[in-house]
């Protein structure tokens, strides 16, 4: 019922339209922080047929008494003594139907050993408290520009906390709180059907200018959003190719803008294939550039629908399928489904469909974002014929070190080639630091591209 309430209130007050000029009233504004998250998510919980989702009550924004963490660790699970309360499988599916995204039926519908073990909700999501006066600001300013293609006047936190439409959505997971600098390193692989794969090595960073704490509103960022270099380092027949992003804040000011290095060439080269639905780095063909972390880059080829917020079982607090190694994780034709952990969570629904005078492989995308995080927790993706093509699964990681709402590993299943990709997996490489202070922006040059390239 409180849920209900909230969506026809947001309703009445003209929220949720298609109109990029509607504003937020004050009285809705007030909401965060009293019946509404500092994230903007509902603070209530739900009960449901097939389990109860929390209240928030505040999230885990620092490390938890029953784990030992110290700087420099990989991220202990505080719920490893849960059990799951049920699973899902294709013998069950229909059941739990009404809870489960299209994708995820597909799943179980084209491997008969696939399953989904669902946990205890539980709603750690937590963030930065200049974060959260970000949030509550932006809900009065956060504007769309650009015909919805960029953001104005917010900052740091999520633009749209209150939103009014699809795109605002979209745009809360393109900007979401993702720390300033950090640095990475993680694992792809593109499986075969029989389970074969090759690891490449990636190592990225990014200065995230969204994120930067000096500055006041996006005007100030002159519309770039973050930096990103990725660097493979293996295997040796891939090592040394590195590709430099400036992601735009307003790509009808100005396209991203992105490079890429070879060390067969040693050329820097300027690469507007980084792009929309050019097959993805390291994807093996598997995926498209603009599908990584569930979708990047501009909006414009799309018309964003909101098809609701209904509670939806996606996967979270994934900290035991981070910790495996790969090996035991990576499996033939689908991720070892005993590692991976599901819980119910209320999810925006959000349709992408392909604009007419608009070129995509993509026709259709229907994108799940978590209410807390409002990151794309699952998407399923529609070809020319309306035939579901792909299933992604991004798995929610709360980083209670920084604290961050953060993701770990990233999965795309290819339905019609009986193969999928892990994206993203930091499980067996080196911790993420995402106090990268070391980070500044003549790393993110081309000259400097191409210094890192060299073998």
């Amino acid at each position: 019922m409180k849920r209900t309430t909230a969506l026809v209130s947001a309703l009445a007050f003209g929220l949720l339209t298609t109109s990029a000029l509607a504003s937020v009233p004050e009285v809705q504004v007030d909401r965060i922080g009293n019946d509404l998250t500092p994230m903007g998510s509902e603070k209530a919980g739900e009960k449901t047929s097939i389990g109860d989702i929390p209240e928030w009550t505040g999230g885990l924004a620092s490390v938890p008494g029953n784990v030992t963490y110290k700087p420099g660790d990989h991220l202990a699970d505080p719920f490893g003594s849960d059990k799951p309360l049920f699973t899902v499988t294709s013998g069950n599916a229909g059941q739990y139907g009404d809870f489960l995204t299209d994708g995820q039926k597909g799943l179980l519908k084209t491997y008969g050993d696939y399953k989904m073990n669902v946990y205890q909700s539980r709603r750690t999501c937590a963030l930065p408290d200049a974060v959260y006066q970000a949030n509550k600001n932006n809900a009065k300013v956060g504007e769309l520009t650009g015909g919805g293609n960029g953001v104005g006047k917010a900052i740091l936190g999520s633009p749209f906390p209150i939103p009014n439409n699809g795109l605002e959505i979209t745009w809360n997971h393109l900007l979401r709180y993702r720390s300033f600098k950090s640095t990475r390193q993680f694992a792809a692989a593109a499986l075969t059907r029989d389970g074969d794969y090759t690891l490449q090595i990636v190592q990225d960073d990014a200065i995230i200018k969204w994120a930067d704490p000096s500055k006041k509103s996006a005007e100030d960022l002159n519309n770039i959003s973050l930096f990103y270099l990725a660097n493979t380092i293996a295997p040796a027949r891939s090592a040394g190719n590195v590709v430099l992003v400036y992601e735009s804040l307003n790509a009808q000011l100005q396209p991203r803008q992105a490079w890429q290095y070879s060390p067969g060439t040693r050329r820097v080269r300027r690469a507007p294939n980084i792009a929309y639905d050019n097959p993805g780095t390291n994807s093996d063909g598997l995926s498209t550039s603009d599908a990584f972390d569930g979708y990047n880059g501009a909006p414009d080829r799309y018309d964003w629908e909101v098809l609701g917020k209904k509670p939806k079982v996606i996967a979270y607090n994934n900290y035991k399928s981070g910790l495996a190694h790969y090996k035991d994780l990576l499996t033939p034709l689908h991720a070892n489904q005993d590692l991976v952990r599901y819980e119910l969570h209320r999810s925006w629904i959000v349709q992408a469909t392909l604009k007419p005078d608009m070129r995509h492989v993509y026709a259709r995308r229907v994108n799940y974002q978590d209410e807390d995080n409002w990151s794309v927790a699952a998407t399923e993706l529609y070809d020319g014929r309306g035939q579901l093509w792909r299933v992604q699964e991004i798995q929610a990681v709360q980083c209670y070190n920084v604290p961050s709402c953060g993701t770990g590993a990233e999965l795309v299943y290819d339905l019609q080639a009986g193969r999928y990709l892990a994206l993203t997996m930091q499980n067996e490489e080196p911790p993420a630091n995402y106090f990268a202070d070391e980070l500044n922006v003549s790393h993110y040059t081309p000259a400097a591209m191409r210094q890192l390239g060299v073998r």
